[in-house]
């Protein structure tokens, strides 16, 4: 198996892709570079040969235009709100080069104060050229995976009782992790913590849960409506899969992103979109 990833830079006046013009196309471009990139792989895996794709750069996103004595102008079309883990590699996974990404990554996607003044420096500063804010979770987060097991477990608690910083972190995510399990209670019964795969999809529920919080968070601090054109979605990185996931009512697999809910009735809805999915109800059903 051989896969080739290229960033071509071009310095011979080859035209590169141009930005995306509005939020929509920002959002079909991402989405497309994310199938592109799962396809490659998956060609990858299946052909005795080589497969190959070429992302290309613009000369001047690297200061080699106009003689190369400028530093490139910053001006990304989308912002990036995606978890520290190593295995997610935010340009790659989108198709996507240097300076098109606005990328901000935490553990576990929290949203706070810092990332939060991250997010506001893009939408103020870089608002030529940004239109879509992107929060990216991940398959088998490890933060939202603490989280799940000191809610299943309390005494798993205690060894954080000394080390602030990571308790913030899971303190944080907790109430997503209690909102995800009372959903299950209500739609199985409480007897739902004990089939085997329980574990697993309140972890996988409680990350879809999240990234709709963050970006439902973001949408009320930033106030997209008053930023024209401003659009913000998201969705969870399948590290199985390598693609977008985003469960909704009208798609049953769910790929790509999504819009951030808007109130409470919008929460409930994914509530019930994330138990229908095939990737949750895999897990819970008897024999899944």
């Amino acid at each position: 198996m051989t896969i080739d990833l290229i960033y071509r830079c071009d310095t011979a006046g080859v035209p590169t892709r141009s930005r995306p013009a509005d939020a929509d196309a920002a959002l079909r471009r991402l989405e497309e570079g994310n199938r592109a990139f799962a396809t490659l792989l998956d060609q990858g895996r299946d052909r005795d040969g080589p497969v190959q794709r070429i992302v290309p750069v613009d000369p001047g996103d690297l200061g080699l235009g106009s003689g190369g004595a400028e530093p490139p102008k910053q001006r990304p079309f989308a912002a990036i709100l995606g978890c520290s883990d190593a295995r997610v590699p935010v340009e790659l996974i989108f198709n996507e080069g240097p300076n098109d990404l606005f990328v901000i990554r935490v553990a576990g996607n929290t949203l706070g104060t810092d990332v939060l003044g991250s997010v506001k420096y893009a939408v103020d500063h870089l608002g030529d050229s940004m239109k879509l804010i992107v929060v990216l979770g991940h398959s088998g987060c490890g933060a939202l995976t603490a989280a799940v097991d000191v809610f299943l477990n309390p005494r798993a608690y205690l060894p954080l009782a000394a080390k602030h910083s990571l308790r913030t972190v899971i303190d944080a995510l907790l109430v997503v992790v209690q909102a995800a399990a009372k959903k299950f209670s209500e739609a199985f019964g409480p007897d739902i913590v004990h089939r085997p795969g329980y574990r697993e999809a309140l972890i996988e529920t409680s990350i879809v849960t999240n990234a709709a919080l963050v970006a439902y968070s973001i949408q009320q601090e930033v106030d997209a409506s008053r930023t024209t054109g401003l659009q913000i979605v998201y969705g969870v990185y399948l590290l199985d899969a390598r693609r977008i996931w985003a469960p909704r009512a009208d798609e049953p697999k769910g790929f790509g992103l999504t819009q951030a809910p808007r109130d409470l009735a919008g929460f409930a809805r994914l509530g019930d979109a994330i138990l229908r999915s095939d990737r949750i109800s895999s897990l819970i059903e008897p024999g899944g």
